[in-house]
């Protein structure tokens, strides 16, 4: 729940202290297109901006995030879309990412999936880290999301015995240019859980770490490349 009522949110990272002026809005309103190369219409328009944390003095730090909640969710979307594919980017010589703003929970979620990154490389499968927080794994055309990352090491940690070729499924998913849309079951689906049963790894109904069913709304957000 907490996710959701974020969901209009974007977090921007990078940009230099006291370079919004007095109105951080219209600062974002005229910045945000041009830094992305996205026109808008009707033009971006905030409920809020601001700066997260106290303020500094030394402008030779890191700049504080800013937060922005959109009025459009539409516009959100575009922006996350955009910087997904061609983050990061540059105002004057200074990098600047944009990301979407997910709860403190979500984000050591994402966290541990991508800390998985190393042995999935190894193994030789590809994999995708989606919104907000699910993760999909492809070997030899076979896929199959997690949501769980205690699962995915489980899963990792028995596939010498058990490959994932063997889990056939109706449907193949190509992990580059893949949607955030509901899943459809489907037969193959019963084989892969009787799979991850026979080889010790303890299967759960797909939820976040913390237990909780994630809200399945957002764009994907990270790819292997």
């Amino acid at each position: 729940m907490e996710d959701r009522s974020r969901r209009d949110n974007i977090r921007v990272f990078g940009i230099p202290e006291n370079e919004e002026g007095s109105d951080m809005q219209a600062f974002l309103t005229s910045t945000l297109p041009k830094m992305i190369s996205l026109d808008f219409d009707p033009p971006l328009e905030f409920q809020r901006a601001h700066r997260i944390g106290p303020k500094r003095s030394d402008n030779s730090s890191r700049p504080r995030p800013i937060i922005a909640c959109l009025l459009q969710h539409n516009q959100t979307r575009q922006i996350l879309q955009v910087a997904r594919n061609h983050s990061p980017f540059r105002i004057d010589q200074h990098e600047i990412r944009i990301t979407a703003d997910y709860s403190k929970e979500t984000n050591e979620c994402r966290k541990a999936f991508l800390a998985l990154r190393p042995r999935l490389r190894k193994l030789e499968m590809k994999y995708g880290l989606f919104d907000p927080a699910r993760m999909r794994v492809t070997k030899n055309g076979v896929s199959k999301d997690f949501y769980n990352p205690d699962e995915l090491r489980l899963f990792l940690d028995s596939f010498q015995s058990q490959p994932m070729d063997s889990l056939n499924t109706d449907s193949e998913h190509d992990i580059v240019g893949g949607s955030d849309r509901a899943e459809t079951p489907h037969s193959g689906m019963e084989k892969a859980k009787t799979a991850l049963h026979d080889t010790g790894a303890s299967h759960r109904e797909p939820r976040l770490y913390n237990g909780k069913l994630p809200v399945n709304r957002y764009l994907p957000s990270v790819h292997d490349r």
